[in-house]
């Protein structure tokens, strides 16, 4: 897959370009589907599969007083991307005078001339350009004239329901209630934060016996307080444990961590970036009376987390 992060690096038109706009967070199901259509209409046409995201996410830039929490930071999701077999990425930097760009400015100027459109596939819903002007309906308007196809995709549906449609607000919704099982579902896999190992307090393997892994969190979308079975990525290895999310309120910190025990593990991974992938949510954060009983709790919570992972063959 052929990287892009500005227009300008496009010096001549893709041939038979395919093209489907969106940010595409999560990569999840829907997403995937897309990108499917995307790759099969290109070889259709013997052309070039081509997705254009948008960097800040355009909810970020008009409303800058609210940090939308992403499902996947850069780094992810271009790989998800290229796992789908697409031949480019464009990732256009979203500024004033981007956002300013009249829709039919956007279609002459950059999809067909530019780009190389021969082709565009959308969602039902799908606007663009300054103040949302463009519409499926322009688009067609504009494709006799350009020699360009509209294809509008439908809406793929959740796993269960025959109406709700997978979105990434919905699966934005679900990981942070905690649900992070029935979030798998939606984007394919299971939902993973990245981040680096950091020194800790230093009572995990010394107070408790349970040495953890410090995540200074990289990723903006974190599942709720809780623990959790997990699995880790690090080492070139995958491992597999269990994880909890939030204050500590046995020991009063006040601190928000996220810590990782992984099971079978003694290597030493400071400052190193590990991958945590949640499976399931095991229990709510709890205050102990002593340590004693937190240990006895920390052992339940292993026993649990080792049986769910074995289920699930992860």
């Amino acid at each position: 897959m052929k990287i892009f992060n500005d227009l300008k690096e496009i010096t001549k038109p893709f041939k038979n370009g395919v093209i489907t706009l969106g940010n595409f967070d999560g990569v999840h199901k829907g997403h995937q589907v897309l990108m499917d259509k995307l790759n099969d209409k290109a070889k259709e046409i013997d052309g070039v599969s081509i997705a254009i995201t948008f960097d800040p996410h355009p909810a970020r830039f008009f409303n800058k007083g609210e940090r939308l929490p992403l499902i996947t930071l850069d780094e992810q999701k271009v790989e998800l991307l290229e796992k789908t077999g697409l031949d480019v990425l464009i990732c256009i930097p979203f500024t004033e005078s981007f956002a300013s760009i009249a829709a039919t400015e956007f279609i002459e100027d950059i999809l067909v001339k530019r780009i190389g459109m021969k082709a565009i596939i959308v969602g039902k819903d799908y606007t663009f350009g300054k103040d949302r002007h463009g519409t499926i309906e322009l688009l067609k308007e504009y494709a006799k004239g350009l020699d360009f196809e509209v294809i509008v995709s439908g809406w793929i549906n959740a796993p269960g329901t025959d109406e709700s449609r997978i979105s990434s607000t919905r699966i934005r919704n679900i990981i942070t209630e905690g649900r992070v099982d029935r979030a798998m579902e939606l984007l394919g896999r299971y939902y993973q934060i990245r981040g680096k190992v950091e020194t800790g307090r230093k009572r995990g393997g010394r107070l408790l016996g349970f040495p953890t892994a410090n995540i200074n969190l990289q990723d903006e979308l974190c599942p709720k307080t809780g623990v959790y079975a997990v699995t880790v990525e690090c080492c070139n290895e995958k491992y597999k444990g269990v994880a909890n999310i939030g204050y500590s309120p046995t020991f009063d910190d006040n601190i928000f961590t996220v810590e990782v025990h992984i099971f079978d593990f003694d290597d030493e991974i400071y400052e190193q970036n590990i991958r945590v992938n949640f499976v399931q949510r095991l229990r709510d954060e709890k205050k102990f009376s002593d340590i004693s009983d937190l240990i006895e709790q920390i052992n339940r919570d292993c026993i649990k987390a080792r049986d769910i992972l074995s289920e699930n063959s992860v």
